[in-house]
């Protein structure tokens, strides 16, 4: 393939299309996290990979980091590594994922607390480039709106996570604070929809049916 194929198939989401290296990450996103399923309900995981790409696209940013939306979380919830998707989408993407993905288990394999893999990854967002503050923020933006609905059909949302409610809710806000910028607005208004979401969900209180 030429430089100008590349480029053109690079930049193919332009105009309504959708290049084919994002269509392959569609792919490959859908065939890892097949069998996975949300917090508190039978949704396919995928719809989420699917929902934070959206999200990104729409913010403005490029195919780059569209197709890290997808596999945002395929090295931190699947079998993938960081190897396979920079052997696949090359290293741009895969630093953009690693800069997604958490350290869950310690070196012998046991499962490492919630709050120390959050705090960890607090520190790991530090100087982060605008592609990789957009689909962190993304992700919050799309679980914030999802529990917001689910507490809204009265699903026991916070009984599906490892933590408290107000340890969730610290951590997405001191994500949002720590990846908001404000001098690009895409990022900031990323941020800004976050926070919206936050505070609505804040508003709703404990499990239950709310009224919007």
């Amino acid at each position: 393939m030429s430089a100008r194929d590349q480029a053109a198939g690079q930049n193919a989401t332009t105009g309504g299309g959708i290049s084919p290296r994002v269509e392959r990450a569609l792919r490959w996103a859908a065939i890892l996290h097949a069998g996975q399923t949300r917090k508190a309900s039978d949704i396919p995981y995928f719809a989420h990979v699917a929902a934070v790409a959206m999200i990104v696209e729409r913010a403005g940013f490029d195919d780059e980091a569209v197709i890290a939306a997808l596999l945002h979380d395929a090295v931190e919830d699947t079998d993938a590594t960081l190897q396979d998707v920079e052997d696949r989408f090359g290293p741009v993407v895969a630093a953009t994922v690693a800069a997604c993905s958490e350290i869950k288990h310690d070196a012998e394999g046991r499962p490492r607390p919630w709050i120390d893999r959050k705090r960890d990854h607090l520190l790991a967002m530090v100087g982060l480039d605008l592609a990789a503050r957009a689909v962190i923020l993304a992700d919050k933006l799309h679980n914030l709106v999802s529990i917001e609905l689910d507490l809204d059909e009265g699903r026991p949302v916070w009984k599906a996570f490892n933590a408290r409610r107000d340890q969730v809710l610290w951590y997405y806000r001191a994500v949002i604070d720590a990846c908001d910028d404000e001098a690009d607005p895409r990022v900031h208004g990323l941020a800004q929809a976050a926070r919206a979401a936050l505070e609505r969900v804040e508003a709703r209180g404990p499990d239950s049916a709310t009224s919007p």
